[in-house]
């Protein structure tokens, strides 16, 4: 997918966060959104899937331990939570100009429901395209992270998700999936060590994003 110019020419970012379960995204999420902030840019935080009533509801069905689900209903699912954040969300804030910063996207979709579950990665792409009318993040970190660890990790916070649950050999080629993703499309991606510490981490990603996005758009 090419990204459209969505922003209207206003100055919007689109930054997204990626990796696998027990990475630390929404720690390093936090930290950048205070970095923006302090650079003086207006800035929107939302989530995958979430930041809607409709994505709020298709999270607690799809994260739900008790519910059984095929790959199918699945990814469809949050191809709809996608679609309405796209629309009532993300392309107002990038047309007011403000930074996007989203926990997930759809990057998710092709880790998870391609790689993970096996459908095919094609049709993950252009249904998302539909849903998403195109939009790609001008910048996506990847957290990078051995699956066992993040699940241990994960482990710790409380009473694991449904996806949390899978077997490690799905977190396994989660994992595989999101690396490849990110060398397909390394002007797109920065891909950081999750085991590193909070503080460096956040001054990495503050630093990818001073380098990779033009000066004047974080002034």
């Amino acid at each position: 997918m090419s990204r459209p110019a969505a922003d209207g020419g206003t100055g919007g970012l689109f930054l997204t966060f990626e990796g696998p379960e027990g990475a630390g995204k929404s720690t390093q999420l936090a930290a950048l959104v205070r970095h923006l902030h302090g650079a003086g840019r207006a800035v929107t935080e939302t989530r995958e899937p979430g930041g809607t009533l409709l994505g709020t509801q298709v999270r607690r069905v799809v994260l739900d331990p008790e519910l059984e689900m095929g790959p199918l209903p699945e990814f469809l699912l949050y191809s709809a939570s996608r679609a309405q954040l796209v629309t009532e969300v993300i392309r107002p804030a990038l047309a007011r100009g403000e930074a996007v910063v989203c926990d997930r996207y759809a990057d998710s979709t092709l880790a998870y429901q391609g790689y993970g579950r096996g459908l095919d990665l094609d049709f993950l792409s252009r249904v998302t395209t539909e849903a998403t009318g195109g939009l790609v993040p001008d910048l996506t970190v990847l957290l990078d992270l051995d699956p066992a660890l993040g699940l241990a990790r994960a482990a710790r916070r409380g009473q694991p998700d449904r996806l949390e649950r899978a077997d490690l050999a799905f977190h396994t080629r989660v994992r595989a999936g999101f690396l490849a993703l990110a060398a397909a499309e390394p002007g797109r991606f920065v891909v950081l060590d999750a085991t590193r510490p909070v503080a460096e981490l956040s001054a990495g990603i503050w630093a990818a994003v001073e380098a990779r996005l033009p000066s004047s758009r974080l002034a």
